[in-house]
């Protein structure tokens, strides 16, 4: 098996954790089991603990002074925007809409990428880039009224992940895998507080169904983090990258099959443009840094 063949496995082993850990969180927040912000809480830390322990196993420290260092500090409160608004979006939009807009954050990456760090972007994928755009304006549709506010949600969180990702590529080069998942699942729960000490009432701890689900948010987020980082270190990557559009498929498959959610034609229409714009994109990159 070729690295690349064994890259895009992993890929579209990690798409499909993201995609069930997206819909567990969606059906634990939308039965009235838990809040969006108890929920994300508990998945936060249930996930952090379970990479503490794999962390330690492997003799990595948790803690680094890097953490503190100004391209992950500006990657944490990144990643806390995309989180926060993220999760949002999963307890109050449809599935299948999240998903699709959360496609589009590759080509913000590569736009922040070419506005802020400098990088070349040919006239073919700034092309790419406004057929991408246009595709996320089919999905949310904004009328002269303003868009819809749980729209905003998925917007707010995709743009916290694109900033995320443009934000590690000046993080510190020694931080470890194990340490970012750490850091990021703290981040995570960190979230959850800021969303807990929004919501009205006291905060209920989940039901028992609830609390399967979460366990079962947790598993899958681990999984497709895991999978992500071996898909990124095998084979090339304009090879690779395009399979994430994959979470796509897994998303639009489970919102159907579990939530009976119909997308209509425009989402479906915006979808597409996305992952073509998104997957030419890649690719063209891939095939800028090899010449």
């Amino acid at each position: 098996m070729s690295d690349n063949l064994r890259g895009s496995l992993w890929m579209m082993l990690a798409m499909l954790g993201f995609g069930i850990e997206d819909a567990f969180f969606k059906a634990a927040t939308g039965t009235g089991g838990v809040t969006a912000g108890m929920g994300t809480v508990q998945f936060g830390l249930m996930a952090m603990m379970i990479y503490a322990i794999y962390a330690r196993r492997q003799g990595v420290p948790l803690w680094d002074a890097a953490y503190l260092q100004k391209g992950l500090l500006i990657r944490t409160g990144f990643e806390i925007c995309g989180r926060l608004f993220f999760a949002l979006s999963l307890a109050y939009t449809p599935l299948s809409t999240t998903s699709a807009i959360l496609q589009a954050a590759p080509l913000v990456v590569m736009l922040a990428a070419g506005l802020i760090l400098g990088e070349k972007i040919g006239p073919h994928r700034w092309a790419a880039m406004a057929v991408g755009f246009l595709g996320v304006l089919l999905i949310i549709r904004p009328s002269p009224s303003g868009i819809e506010a749980n729209a905003i949600f998925a917007l707010l969180g995709m743009i916290g992940f694109a900033g995320r990702d443009v934000a590690t590529r000046t993080s510190p080069p020694h931080v470890r895998s194990a340490q970012l998942g750490v850091l990021g699942f703290a981040v995570v729960t960190f979230a959850g507080l800021v969303i807990l000490a929004f919501e009205p009432g006291k905060p209920q701890l989940p039901t028992g169904q609830a609390a399967l689900l979460l366990c079962g948010t947790a598993l899958a987020g681990i999984v497709g983090y895991t999978a992500l980082t071996s898909a990124m270190r095998t084979g090339e990557v304009s090879v690779v990258a395009p399979f994430r559009y994959s979470r796509l498929i897994v998303a639009l498959i489970l919102a159907y099959a579990v939530f009976g959610e119909r997308p209509d034609t425009m989402t479906l229409a915006g979808s597409a443009l996305i992952v073509v714009a998104g997957t030419y994109s890649l690719i063209r990159d891939g095939r800028r840094r090899r010449t």
